[in-house]
């Protein structure tokens, strides 16, 4: 029947939709990630890169980005020793705190002092670059390849000068090299108030034949990171290359080799959750650029790199290239600022905001917008709630309508059903025609679903891929509206001494949520059969336990908007005479 197919599609659409971010988003892919860690356990450890050109030895007449480990350099030690083993210049712009070694000049050590790694009041500060032959080394490195042989280049072991020990933004640093050939290479540091480091290579040719170059950028990781394992979210090597989106898991580049493209500018480097290490070329340069896996001391080694076109640099001439690196949180007003400043393609790209970029977006900045006006995530929130049912009053309006009016003539759909007994026929004849004369529409009560379903998703990858969300409180005992609610009611919300497991872990707001979902559903026109009626009664019961795994932004979102919603419907049923059980 059709008022049955009705309720039937709402409940199939919103399990769908719930338990579809379950099994499609949120289900860490743990079997491949084990299968990626035997297979490495199980390698030989051999590197399938070329080795980087060593001070004053010869290189091969090919040119190459550097791609494996120093011979003789330490497989691992503390970060603290590591740092402390060479002369350093200090990084400091208020935002980022961090050196770079003069032996290398590899920008190697990025704290970032706005971010803390937990909500503790005593957590540390996120470290995002490791100094090599650190745990978890990642870094940026900046250098020139030679075209042919002979030509002896700058590279890990080689040690500069500066001509000062700090890099603040209104204090560049100048690092010098000369390679004993004729050719003094200089770098040129800068860097802003937030977390854009710039980099200017120049080389200067005193010897009396030209030579050849090609500069390189790279960023490379030691070790694969923890990642979140969720399907809607990447990490790992990215980049917008020739105007497209490019973006290559960890596991893959272990299984399916290196990834190489060409590129007019654009930029690559590789992503965390929030977290961004970037390189950012001139964009009217030619690049060939690279995302490769290989292995050292049968440790996983990965890197996103490009290298520019040969530059000959004339006897008594000069050349210079001018690079930058992004390094720190995934701002997103601050990535569509170094986009339009810059010129750097889709840099807003690097959050993940996914397929629904165009409504994801919006929301963010409507949210960020309201965040402005009241200084709380949560309550911008209930604001954007509130805006949606706004925007979609009219619709809903009409839904509320026809479903006041279906639940209206429930007795007199009853007494159709008694007098047809088994004619089927009869009796869908006899409800068309009741329909048509009240001018009712039996499917229009799932309009209201069909419509959140593109606001929920796009909501859900805001609380979830957004550094603005992350450890932002509401009120209470929320204090981080990307996370699930903290308490459970099985230890009394706190009050008694002991955590339950994870699958009961169903706090406050998702029981607020299914109090809400069960009086909406009572306002609902109910199922004459009385196994649908049961099962319309059991959905809140099993939306608890889904929701109570959700960022608590998402459950208070889906909250307000069941209030919103409840009190709509109870207003027009009101108005047209309908009794409110």
């Amino acid at each position: 029947m059709p008022e049955q197919r009705n309720l039937i599609l709402a409940i199939v659409l919103s399990v769908t939709i719930i338990i579809g971010f379950q099994y499609f988003y949120e289900m860490p892919r743990i079997q491949d990630q084990q299968r990626r860690q035997a297979a490495v356990e199980e390698s030989t450890g051999s590197s399938t890169t070329p080795a980087p050109a060593t001070t004053g030895s010869a290189t091969t007449s090919s040119p190459a980005v550097p791609g494996s480990v120093p011979t003789g350099q330490p497989v691992e030690a503390s970060r603290e020793s590591v740092l402390a083993a060479g002369e350093r210049i200090a990084i400091d712009n208020g935002r980022l705190t961090g050196s770079i070694g003069l032996t290398g000049a590899r920008i190697d050590d990025i704290v970032m002092t706005d971010y803390k790694v937990s909500i503790a009041p005593n957590a540390d500060n996120v470290t995002l670059f490791n100094p090599a032959g650190s745990p978890n080394a990642y870094f940026a490195e900046f250098g020139w390849t030679p075209e042919g042989d002979g030509i002896v280049v700058p590279d890990q072991e080689t040690v500069w000068s500066t001509d000062r020990k700090e890099l603040r933004p209104d204090q560049p640093v100048t690092l010098s090299w000369e390679n004993g050939q004729g050719l003094i290479f200089e770098r040129k540091l800068t860097i802003d108030d937030n977390y854009l480091i710039t980099v200017t290579q120049r080389v200067r040719n005193q010897g009396e034949e030209s030579v050849t170059l090609h500069s390189y950028g790279l960023v490379r990781r030691w070790g694969t990171p923890k990642i979140s394992g969720f399907y809607i979210l990447h990490e790992g090597p990215i980049g917008i290359l020739d105007g497209q989106l490019t973006e290559v898991d960890y596991k893959d580049l272990v299984e399916d080799g290196a990834v190489e493209l060409k590129s007019n500018g654009g930029w690559l480097g590789i992503t965390d959750k929030y977290w961004l290490a970037a390189l950012i070329p001139d964009q009217e340069t030619e690049l060939t650029t690279k995302f490769q896996h290989f292995l050292s001391d049968g440790k996983d080694r990965y890197q996103s790199d490009y290298l520019r076109p040969a530059i000959t640099v004339p006897a008594g001439g000069s050349a210079e290239v001018t690079d930058r690196l992004f390094a720190g949180a995934k701002e997103v007003q601050l990535l569509d600022s170094y986009a339009a400043e810059y010129n750097i393609p889709l840099f807003d790209r690097a959050v993940d905001f996914g397929w629904f970029y165009w409504l994801t977006k919006p929301i963010f900045h409507t949210l960020h917008f309201f965040y402005q006006l009241v200084g709380n995530y949560g309550i911008a929130i209930l604001m954007l709630t509130l805006l949606v049912k706004i925007l979609f009053f009219p619709l809903a309006n009409k839904s509320y309508r026809s479903m006041s009016a279906m639940k209206k003539l429930q007795p007199e759909m009853t007494r159709i059903r008694e007098q047809a007994g088994d004619d089927k026929m009869r009796m869908q004849k006899e409800m068309m025609e009741l329909y048509k004369k009240e001018k009712v529409n039996p499917m229009s009560g799932c309009l209201p679903i069909v419509v959140q379903i593109p606001v929920f998703f796009s909501l859900y990858k805001v609380l979830f891929v957004s550094i603005e969300m992350r450890h932002a409180p509401f009120f209470g005992w929320i204090h981080d509206l990307s996370a699930p609610d903290p308490t459970s009611f099985i230890n009394l919300f706190g009050l008694l001494p002991f955590d339950p497991p994870s699958f009961l872990a169903i706090g406050i707001w998702p029981l607020l949520m299914g109090l809400t979902m069960f009086l909406q559903t009572k306002l609902n026109p109910q199922p004459a059969d009385p196994v649908q009626a049961k099962v319309m009664l059991f959905l809140p019961l099993m939306f608890i336990f889904l929701f109570a795994t959700f960022a608590a932004g998402l459950v208070i979102y889906w909250t307000w908007n069941n209030i919103l919603s409840i009190t709509q419907q109870w207003v027009i049923m009101r108005r047209m005479g309908v009794k409110v059980t």
